[in-house]
């Protein structure tokens, strides 16, 4: 979805319609943000598969994923739309960017908040699972070949 409204986007835009320009930057940032969460569910249950092997059994494990990786992205949304609805816009009203038409976050502020400090949790997150994860395997390959060498002996 997010690559389809990406796609769509300046085309909708040329439609001169501001309405359709705030639902279309509405859902690529939502989409944005979804893509971004279900990439730290995925890094959440690497680690479960990996590090947390046994008894790891979550009740409803995928409705709660789903709740997650659906629901925070529109919260942080529904944030913004209360907060104010003229964030989301076409760039070309704007005189700070003229040639540009395409909707989006009008605000930086708020891009930059919205965007890029939510990515950087994610990507924070992410490291802090992958380094997690590694330290697990390289714990596991050590076990093993101590073992192995014991029975040689």
């Amino acid at each position: 979805m997010l690559n389809m409204v990406f796609l769509t986007n300046s085309w909708l835009t040329s439609f001169n319609q501001p309405g359709l320009c705030i639902i279309m930057a509405i859902l690529l940032h939502y989409f944005l943000l979804a893509a971004f969460t279900w990439m730290c569910l995925e890094s959440v249950h690497f680690y479960l598969a990996l590090v947390k092997v046994f008894n790891v059994y979550v009740p409803k494990y995928i409705l709660k994923c789903c709740v997650a990786g659906w629901g925070i992205p529109a919260v942080v949304i529904t944030l913004v739309l209360i907060i104010n609805k003229d964030f989301y816009g076409n760039g070309s009203l704007s005189e700070s960017h003229p040639y540009t038409n395409f909707c989006w976050i009008q605000d930086n502020t708020v891009f930059y908040i919205s965007v890029v400090a939510y990515f950087f949790l994610i990507f924070l997150m992410n490291t802090a699972m992958f380094i997690t994860v590694l330290l697990q395997i390289h714990s596991v390959k050590t076990r093993t070949q101590k073992t192995s060498r014991f029975w040689k002996q």
